[in-house]
Order: C-alpha cells, then sequence, then structure tokens
C-alpha cells in the first residue's frame, strides 16, 4: 500500500546562506515544525524526500526552517517552490466535527431534503469560519459556511454532507 501525503506548507525561498528556508505554513498544528521531526518534501510530482529539521524559528509571519545536513543556501536553493508534507501515518487525530481538507473535499452535499446541491472542490479559510466551495453540475459554484446552522452533518466515510440552507444561499 502506497503511503499519501499531505501538505503542511510551502517553501516561498531560501533564508541567509546557511540553508534556512523561508515556509508559508498550510497546517493548524505548528508543532509539525518542532526540530526533530520529518517532513517530506515534494516538487514537481517527483518522490517525496525525507527531511529532519533541525532548526525552527519564526520570522516576519513566516516559518524558517534548517534541515539536517543541508548547511548552504546551495543545499536548499532547488527546495523554492517546493511542498513540505507529512505522511498519512503523521496525521493527528482529530475532535469530533473536525476535519482535514482532504476528507471533505470531493463530498457530495446534499440538502435535508435530499436535493444534490454538487461536490466540495475547494475549502477557503478567510476568517472566522472555513467556507466550503460547492461545485454545481450546471451554474456557478456556491460558497457553503462551515457553522453549526447550515452544516448539519458530515459523513466522511461515505462522503456525503447534509445543509440546511440559510435563505438565499442556493439562490
Amino acid at each position: 500500500m502506497s503511503r499519501k501525503f499531505y501538505n503542511v506548507g510551502k517553501i516561498i525561498n531560501t533564508h541567509g546562506i546557511h540553508g534556512e528556508v523561508k515556509v508559508f505554513r498550510i497546517t493548524d498544528f505548528p508543532e509539525r515544525f518542532k526540530p526533530g521531526n520529518t517532513l517530506y518534501l515534494v516538487k514537481n510530482q517527483a518522490e517525496p524526500i525525507a527531511l529532519t529539521i533541525d532548526g525552527h524559528r519564526f520570522h516576519q509571519g513566516y516559518d524558517l526552517l534548517h534541515f539536517a545536513g543541508l548547511e548552504t543556501i546551495d543545499d536548499v536553493e532547488s527546495f523554492k517552490g517546493g511542498y513540505l508534507k507529512v505522511s498519512d501515518a503523521q496525521l493527528h487525530p482529530l475532535d469530533d466535527g473536525e476535519y482535514y481538507y482532504h476528507e471533505i473535499i470531493g463530498c457530495h452535499v446534499y440538502t435535508r431534503q435530499h436535493k444534490k446541491i454538487g461536490i466540495v472542490k475547494e475549502i477557503l479559510t478567510p476568517g472566522a469560519n472555513d467556507v466550503w466551495v460547492v461545485e454545481q453540475e450546471k451554474g456557478k459554484d456556491i460558497l457553503i459556511p462551515y457553522i453549526d446552522d447550515v452544516v448539519k452533518h458530515v459523513d466522511t466515510s461515505n462522503q456525503t454532507i447534509m445543509i440546511e440552507p440559510m435563505e438565499g444561499l442556493l439562490d
């Protein structure tokens, strides 16, 4: 069985000359960047490369990481644009009502009256709550706020989501 990998950050640049990389965080678990942890670099659909973090600091809104054995800018220059990932074995268990993006994207969305709305194709994180972008078979995408008043039931094993649309949501 092949492992699956999930994004936790994107390397947007190098930092300095001693092998640090500047990372845009894509995880709710900042402890993933703790020294001693292993992340996997994936770039251009290549095989994942295991990297062990041996240094981390936060600078101007970004995580700066240093990896064991990579001591110069030349060692990490090619990493720019690559994604740092964790394997499925590294996923943290979540509380009830919490989901990983990969569990929600691809789910079929229905109203409580069993009317099919579409499929979740993307998740936006604009502020107080996530917004699920639902692609309809015909028509424009629908934005579903992930709030208790709207999302009534999520069944990730059957990839279904039941909603109670607010007035005007489906217009």
